[in-house]
């Protein structure tokens, strides 16, 4: 269930709060292929099982942009700002990929909010999201994405 905001200037009071966590997925060979596919980055440590068996990993790991992209997933799942007319992606101001994400790992992510800000219409948000692997120490990826929120 996420955190729900009921407008945008909502978010003020809630800088430097942790937002939640996203239900866990379990990421799967297949969708690695299929990211593979979509952006043609088919290198062997994220499509050959076999080359990979004997990798650095030991495994096929996914690729750090498609940890990224998960957050797309994630957010909706963590945070729900209403009363809006329109939200808009607007960025990242910074993004890591501290660990390997293996194939066969469950991954979700969590959420920080960091800052809130007065944009020309609206409200502007940067939400930190860790892509936490399931017994993992470490993240497969952390972003502080830009989101603006414009209300209704």
């Amino acid at each position: 269930m996420p955190r729900i905001f009921e407008t945008p200037m909502a978010l003020f009071d809630a800088v430097g709060e942790a937002l939640g966590a996203s239900d866990w997925l379990l990421l799967e060979q297949d969708r690695i292929d299929r990211f593979a596919d979509a952006t043609g980055d088919h290198q062997w440590i994220h499509v050959d099982p076999l080359k990979a068996a004997s990798g650095p990993f030991g495994t096929c790991i996914a690729h750090g942009y498609l940890s990224l992209s998960l957050v797309n997933l994630f957010l909706p799942q963590i945070v729900e700002v209403r009363g809006l007319a329109m939200g808009v992606n607007y960025g990242c101001e910074r993004v890591r990929f501290p660990a390997v994400v293996r194939v066969g790992s469950r991954v979700r992510g969590s959420a920080q909010l960091i800052a809130v800000e007065e944009v020309k219409g609206g409200v502007q948000a940067i939400i930190r999201v860790s892509v936490e692997i399931d017994g993992e120490d470490r993240p497969g990826c952390v972003v502080d994405t830009i989101s603006r929120y414009y209300p209704a």
